[in-house]
């Protein structure tokens, strides 16, 4: 998402704020996600590799730290300076490997399930929090011209896996386990598996579903349900031109899906004991390029001097992971919550959203989960985001190619090769 226009020149202005301070200059480079790793092995090879990578993912952090490319020093020398204390405990356990800090977390997003509010209500639905509950109302809610959900499954696009494991991770499911056993075969993950099947055969807009095109289903009043990140609800309150919602409500009322959709943070299955839910964090990198000092400034000015600024790019899927300095233990927290969201229009979170939308932005740090990191397996993942098998199959699955089984099988035998 850095990559993108509008973000690009506001990290620029921060970086000449930089540049003025220190006298350090500073080239910005904008990458795709899906680029990186193949860009850092050619940099690599050419001997050509930045000093610091800026917003990186967890699984490319992994990555990164099992090809030898990242300067843990410089992290240790800034969260030193910085003081680990003023970070989210459960950000910095996602960012390190073997007791050894590998990033320097930034901020964060959760992937959430936005529902109608109104179209549960009139059918007498509970909320989806559950497996049962998101099955019922996807299957109620189909008909007349509507689908219960909009579903990804896109096979190319790390959005279908990140879809799946935030419903794996309510139910127990796991990539892989302490000593290196893959479990996606497991029972816990075949059923997110036949969940999965139900939700994109039966109750999902047939094709293709990709990031955009989930959203838009959702927007235009064709879904009931979609699951999206946090980065959804500044669209959603239509304080961006270039995706606002067009349902037949909203031509009359601009606000109207606003103030009819409600936010879930996790959906719990039957294996499930209401542990955390999916997210993202991103992470300034040092990267080991020969100029540690620079880069030392370099971090400690984003996450100090430039942090609210930072943050203000996109405050509904950047939620801080330092919450403030030593001196003033919750700056950073409280600054970000008076930030206003939106490209095209710009107005607080707090406008659109009630207290436990908000909660849920705010603990970001505090309730994220991710497969394999935890269990030490790190690297496994940025291999499993890069090579996307589970996307495969899971294309395959929700068209009736494969079962739940097969993907299973399929899934597992892929993840065992990279890790053999």
């Amino acid at each position: 998402m850095e990559s993108l226009p509008d973000r690009m020149a506001a990290t620029e202005a921060i970086l000449d704020g930089f540049t003025e301070q220190t006298g350090i200059e500073v080239e910005l480079v904008g990458i795709e996600e899906a680029q990186a790793p193949q860009l850092l092995m050619s940099a690599a090879l050419s001997d050509d590799l930045p000093d610091v990578m800026m917003s990186f993912p967890l699984g490319l952090v992994q990555q990164m730290n099992a090809l030898e490319m990242l300067d843990t020093g410089t992290t240790a020398r800034v969260l030193e300076s910085l003081g680990e204390d003023t970070f989210a405990p459960k950000a910095l356990e996602l960012v390190s490997a073997d007791g050894t800090r590998l990033a320097v977390p930034s901020d964060g997003w959760s992937q959430v399930l936005v529902y109608r509010t109104d179209l549960f209500e009139e059918a007498g639905l509970e909320p989806p929090t559950t497996y049962e509950s998101l099955m019922t109302a996807a299957q109620q809610l189909t008909g007349d011209g509507r689908f219960g959900i909009a579903l990804a499954t896109d096979a190319s696009d790390v959005f279908t896996q990140q879809t799946f494991e935030f419903l794996a991770l309510g139910n127990g499911c796991e990539l892989v386990d302490d000593a290196g056993e893959i479990l996606i075969d497991s029972p816990q993950c075949l059923t997110t598996f036949e969940l999965y099947r139900d939700l994109g055969g039966e109750v999902s807009p047939a094709g293709t579903q990709t990031v955009d095109s989930t959203r838009a289903s959702y927007f235009n009043g064709q879904a009931a349900m979609v699951m999206w990140s946090t980065y959804i609800l500044d669209e959603l309150a239509g304080l961006r031109d270039d995706a606002l919602p067009n349902c037949e409500e909203c031509g009359e009322d601009p606000q109207f899906l606003v103030h009819n959709s409600g936010v879930v943070a996790a959906v719990t299955g039957p294996h499930g004991d209401g542990r955390n839910s999916f997210g993202e964090i991103a992470s300034f990198v040092p990267v080991d390029a020969g100029n540690p000092e620079s880069s030392q400034q370099l971090i400690e000015y984003m996450m100090s001097t430039g942090y609210v600024d930072w943050l203000a790019m996109a405050p509904e899927g950047k939620s801080p992971m330092r919450s403030g300095t030593r001196e003033n233990p919750t700056e950073f927290a409280d600054a970000w919550a008076q930030l206003e969201m939106g490209v095209d229009r710009k107005a607080p979170l707090s406008d659109f959203f009630d207290e436990q939308t908000l909660e849920i932005l705010t603990s970001v740090g505090e309730t994220i989960d991710r497969w394999a990191i935890p269990q030490g397996q790190g690297p496994l993942i940025g291999a499993f985001q890069a090579e996307l098998p589970l996307a495969a199959n899971l294309a395959e699955l929700t068209t009736g190619s494969i079962t739940p089984e097969q993907a299973a099988e399929q899934v597992a035998t892929a993840a065992k090769g990279m890790v053999d």
